[in-house]
């Protein structure tokens, strides 16, 4: 079956609804994007016309986006296209255009984020042969303080010389 799958940058326009279903979790919010245009005359930049799209989450996702997401953020939405409408009379009533979401992340063109981890559900014990592998530790360790006295600068610039002289002195290359 082929999909349309898009990517749209664009602002959060409603709060964001969570619902618990026996499916699983479901979230959904309204994305609006905006075209921006240079206006040669006014010389300065103007706004186009507005795009307004469902965005759907399932999953782990809705959750993770409950906890990130706010109306007016900046966010990159990817996912698969749906346009719905409904007809009465052979008269179009309303169009639709969703997105059900793959991926939902801040825009970091527009401002910065701090990533944090979802911590995952318990899973039923596992054999070592499908254990999973400890997640590493990815921090950037804080910086070593810089000596406070004298004595421990004194101290600092000793240890230096003997790491100096303990190294072999190299002879200068002959030149033929």
């Amino acid at each position: 079956m082929n999909e349309t799958v898009v990517c749209v940058a664009g602002n959060v326009a409603t709060r964001p609804v969570y619902r618990e279903s026996a499916a699983g979790p479901s979230a959904r919010f309204r994305l609006a994007a905006t075209a921006r245009y240079w206006d040669r005359e006014k010389n300065t930049w103007t706004d186009g016309h507005t795009n307004f799209f469902t965005v759907w989450a399932n999953r782990q996702l809705a959750v993770n986006l409950m906890a990130s997401v706010e109306v007016g953020h900046p966010v990159v939405v990817q996912g698969r296209l749906k346009v719905r409408s409904e007809m009465r009379d052979g008269q179009p009533t309303w169009t639709s255009a969703d997105i059900d979401a793959v991926a939902i992340g801040h825009d970091l063109a527009r401002g910065t984020a701090v990533f944090r981890r979802a911590a995952r559900p318990e899973a039923p014990t596992e054999s070592p042969a499908t254990a999973t592998r400890p997640e590493p530790n990815w921090e950037t360790p804080p910086p070593t303080p810089a000596p406070d006295t004298e004595q421990e600068q004194g101290r600092d610039r000793e240890r230096e010389r003997e790491r100096e002289q303990d190294q072999p002195q190299r002879e200068p290359a002959a030149v033929t």
